[in-house]
């Protein structure tokens, strides 16, 4: 039996937990109440006005089933605003509101901050080395997820 530290599901599992502390330490001590999720969604309805939620789920590989809870957390914030869609009478679009606009220009270098703590142990070759080799896995194993990322089919 091999240790948990030659297990790559061990490692992922604790740089997860790191990332996760990191990026909360970071952006709240900027005084934001985002967790990393509701920033990807965030930041992905910004960058694709009207989507919906199952479209968004797939963006940003979360389940669609609970990408719901995300959003209604965006909308209490008033960081996010579902409408009607123009396109299917069963469906909400969703847009960003000018509140979810100032907080991603004021949250970016928290998060920029977070993501070069989570790589302080590197070089930054090697830092650019885990970043292609964990997209390479991930891409890999991507429909092996229960919430594959999925792109945009707007």
């Amino acid at each position: 039996m091999k240790d948990n530290n030659d297990m790559p599901g061990h490692l992922a599992r604790r740089f997860q937990q790191i990332a996760v502390a990191v990026f909360l330490a970071e952006v709240g001590d900027a005084g934001f109440d985002l967790t990393p999720v509701q920033y990807a969604a965030l930041a992905t309805i910004k960058a694709n006005p009207g989507l919906d939620q199952v479209t968004l789920a797939g963006l940003i590989a979360y389940d669609r089933t609970t990408i719901t809870g995300v959003i209604d957390r965006l909308v209490q914030k008033g960081l996010v605003e579902r409408r009607p869609s123009s396109r299917d009478r069963r469906a909400r679009e969703l847009e960003i509101t000018d509140e979810g606009r100032r907080t991603l220009r004021k949250i970016t270098p928290a998060v920029e901050s977070a993501q070069r703590i989570m790589l302080r142990g590197l070089s930054a070759k090697e830092g650019e080395e885990l970043m292609r080799l964990l997209r390479k896995a991930i891409a890999a194993g991507n429909e092996l997820s229960r919430a594959p990322l999925r792109d945009a089919q707007l």
